[in-house]
């Protein structure tokens, strides 16, 4: 197939794996949004009661969606979000069913997360445990969980998109029921209706504490909202984004081609995207090749030293002097587009001869506006939750088009 050829392969591709996504958003949320708010009700009394949210995962895929929960519970991003407790429990420490059974205690809300059916047979363990300790369970697929909320796609990718804007929505919305206590079971204190800094970002947190009804329908109207938003910022992602992709898709597999290698990396939650990314190229989907591809956020005591006895600007950019060579990609996220550390990578990466492929959100910050990557595609949004999900579509979508790219030619 000739390289015009190719290209107009992957095109049309690009379109029928958009029309998947918006497919497979819109039913998901319709279907599962009253749960979904239910859910938030009952997580947030397991809160309030003193409880943490343990997430579990075993496979190089789910631990990126362990440690991403995780990050957003304990260190939120929105303004006037307080932080709660989470731990995340991943294959790298073991098998974990003795994990959990450290770690778990009764007013937990244990979250488990399944890549494949290699998986499913570890995680019903962890959340059979986890029922038996009483812990509120909830998983994303059949696990024995009392909340399984299966996304309706094939796509290993898209459900893994599906969950994870899920995961931000029970974490932006379970807040809502702390500003009416006298909605949770369990706790002691019976307060009146306290609206503190979330009130202008939900109105109809002025109803009365004994309406659990009114608060679970408008928390229900949230979460449609939510998809809704997110639905149509990836739409506009892909879209606007899609040439760049197709590029960046070509300049991959030239790379991959030549003997080269992926760098991946970004901060917090894009972390968990890095991750992701250099999972699904290792291990792709069947009838895929696995890809070098190294994770910059991997080896803690790298990062930690690094960062204590220089600075946390240069702990990517260590890291490329020593594994980069020319003939390498790389692959930065970041939601600001204007992160130090992201921004002192390129720049080394470039001087060494790396392709650059950088995912950011906002207007593109710094990134965008001075040119610093040679394939940026931008998802613009100032909501960093819709920001990650868009992106996670289009390193997913990316992964699909480099083998959809034809070998051996120069981009």
């Amino acid at each position: 197939m000739s390289g015009a050829a190719a290209t107009d392969v992957a095109a049309a591709r690009l379109e029928q794996l958009l029309a998947e996504r918006t497919d497979s958003n819109r039913r998901y949320f319709a279907a599962e949004s009253e749960r979904i708010a239910r859910l938030c009700h009952r997580m947030a009394e397991r809160f309030a009661r003193g409880g943490r949210l343990v997430a579990l995962g075993s496979s190089p895929v789910a631990r990126s969606d362990v440690r991403h929960v995780a990050v957003e519970f304990v260190h939120p991003v929105i303004v006037g979000k307080r932080a709660l407790p989470a731990i995340g429990i991943a294959g790298e420490g073991g098998p974990l069913v003795p994990q959990a059974a450290l770690v778990l205690e009764p007013d937990d809300i244990a979250i488990a997360f399944v890549d494949d059916r290699a998986d499913a047979g570890e995680a019903r363990e962890a959340i059979s445990l986890a029922r038996a300790r009483g812990c509120l369970t909830i998983a994303f697929a059949p696990a024995g969980a009392e909340w399984e909320l299966e996304p309706p796609s094939a796509d290993p990718f898209v459900r893994q998109e599906l969950v994870e804007t899920l995961y931000h929505v029970l974490w932006e919305l379970v807040h809502v029921f702390f500003e009416h206590r006298g909605l949770l079971e369990g706790r002691a204190a019976r307060r009146v209706h306290d609206s503190g800094a979330s009130s202008f970002l939900y109105p109809f947190l002025g109803e009365q504490e004994h309406d659990l009804e009114a608060v679970v329908a408008d928390v229900r109207g949230s979460v449609l909202k939510k998809a809704d938003e997110v639905g149509a910022l990836r739409e506009r992602t892909l879209r606007e984004g899609g040439g760049e992709l197709l590029r960046a898709a070509a300049a991959l597999r030239f790379a991959f081609d030549g003997g080269g290698k992926l760098l991946a990396f970004g901060n917090g939650g894009s972390a968990t995207d890095a991750m992701d990314a250099v999972a699904d190229f290792r291990h792709p989907p069947a009838g895929w090749p696995s890809r070098r591809a190294l994770d910059l956020t991997e080896d803690a005591a790298i990062l930690t030293a690094i960062a204590n006895d220089i600075g946390p600007e240069a702990i990517f950019a260590r890291q490329i002097i020593a594994y980069g060579r020319a003939g390498d990609a790389l692959l930065a996220f970041s939601t600001s587009g204007g992160s130090g550390n992201v921004i002192a990578a390129l720049a080394e990466a470039r001087r060494r001869g790396l392709v650059t492929v950088a995912m950011v959100g906002y207007d593109g910050g710094r990134v965008a506006a001075e040119h610093l990557a040679d394939h940026v595609v931008v998802t613009s949004s100032e909501h960093v939750p819709r920001i990650q999900e868009a992106q996670a579509s289009a390193y997913h979508v990316l992964r699909e088009l480099v083998e959809l790219a034809p070998p051996g030619v120069a981009p």
